[in-house]
């Protein structure tokens, strides 16, 4: 009896191995996407911890208007299609009442920053509980592993995009700005945007420049092929913003660094570099070459002006363009460079997106009093595309307010 007891376990002690062998066997012989770890494409230098209390929030106080209440409208559409969970509404068509159910949750991120935007241009708080909401919502996509990156990350469709940690630092930013507080229940917001800093800090490639993509499985890596034309410039403005929050320099000569190689490539329509650099002008004035570079930003936006305006084009991408030539006139203003011919253009994009806010409507559609009731501040795409998505709402808030903003600070009437 012990002798076959000893037999069958040598027997289930070989079976075991074999099978060991064989999946392992073939897990190595799974081709493997090209990639390049992060933690050998950047610097050692470890970021200093943000213990510095965070500053005081400075803002411009917005005067009473049409373009001001345009901007609480879009609020009120993003919090009354908030669903009880904090979470936002994506994308609905308004005439037949269908929503889209794979969301980008970078976008979202985007929204839940703008409702702390209504909040502060408002300034009631109705704004920043629905934000509140949303911002706790979205926080629980955020994964850390120590052993296979620094830092926090989005995860979202499988991956860490660059561009979701920053946006979820510019909502912190905007609840900051918005509110002054940083706690969030007993979560430090400060301590999460700071981790959030750390993985964009570790995202750098030797060169200058941002991995765009990181699979955090496996020990972690970037991916050197993905790329998203926005992707940079937020994170330079996270980098900005950490700086603005916390007065930690590290992030600051971080920032530089990265515009440094930035202003060195070729001029995009890139609005959220163009908002980097207004940042950037709150603290010093832009360089020759930092404002020749946002000129040739400005240029290439206005260039497109005719075919941009057309009305079969689409608001949202209208909407970014208020967004980056109205944060190109701040950070003008603040250099003192020339600024005041900007302010044509951006009322020309203004006019075309505002006629597509409901109840507004350049296309003509046959909507009812229900549909008009209920999707109202809504900003729809295009007269091919009647759906409104929470980045044209978003980018609507942002580039009015920064309009806003610059109208404020230049004294103009």
């Amino acid at each position: 009896m012990p002798k076959r007891i000893i037999l069958l376990g040598l027997s289930l002690l070989a079976l075991t191995g074999t099978t060991y062998l064989w999946i392992n066997g073939n897990h190595r012989e799974e081709p493997q996407a090209v990639t390049v770890v992060v933690t050998e494409a950047v610097s050692a230098t470890t970021p200093p911890p943000t213990a510095t209390p965070a500053r005081r929030p400075e803002s411009n106080p917005i005067e009473d208007s049409p373009l001001k209440e345009a901007v609480i409208a879009a609020g009120d559409y993003l919090a009354r299609q908030q669903l009880a969970n904090g979470e936002l509404a994506y994308q609905v068509n308004i005439l037949n009442n269908e929503r889209a159910y794979a969301p980008s949750h970078l976008r979202l991120m985007a929204g839940t920053g703008a409702l702390f935007t209504v909040c502060r241009v408002s300034g009631d708080a109705a704004y920043c509980a629905a934000g509140d909401r949303a911002l706790g919502h979205y926080l629980g996509l955020l994964v850390s592993d120590p052993q296979a990156f620094k830092g926090a990350c989005l995860y979202t469709n499988g991956a860490c995009p660059l561009g979701g940690a920053a946006l979820t630092v510019d909502a912190i930013y905007k609840r900051w700005q918005a509110t002054g507080g940083l706690m969030l229940g007993e979560r430090d917001l400060l301590d999460t945007a700071a981790e959030l800093g750390y993985f964009i800090v570790s995202m750098r490639k030797p060169n200058g420049g941002f991995y765009h993509s990181f699979d955090p499985h496996f020990g972690g890596a970037a991916d050197s092929n993905y790329f998203s034309a926005s992707f940079s410039g937020g994170a330079l403005s996270a980098l900005l913003q950490l700086h603005e929050m916390t007065g930690n320099d590290f992030w600051l000569k971080q920032a530089h660094e990265v515009n440094e190689y930035m202003i060195a490539q070729s001029a995009t329509e890139d609005y959220r570099h163009s908002y980097a650099l207004a940042l950037l002008a709150k603290r010093e004035k832009l360089d020759k070459a930092e404002q020749a570079y946002a000129r040739e930003v400005a240029d290439t936006i206005i260039a497109g002006q005719v075919r941009s305006l057309h009305p079969v084009n689409s608001s949202v991408s209208t909407a970014t363009k208020i967004e980056a030539l109205a944060a190109l006139a701040q950070a003008f203003y603040l250099s003192g460079a020339d600024h005041a011919w900007l302010e044509r253009e951006i009322r020309a994009f203004i006019t075309f997106v505002q006629a597509r806010q409901l109840p507004q409507d350049n296309c003509n559609f046959s909507l009812g009093d229900d549909a008009i009731l209920r999707y109202r501040g809504g900003v729809f795409a295009s007269c091919e595309d009647p759906s409104i998505r929470v980045d044209g709402v978003q980018h609507w808030i942002e580039g009015v307010t920064l309009f806003l903003e610059y109208r404020a600070m230049s004294g103009a009437k």
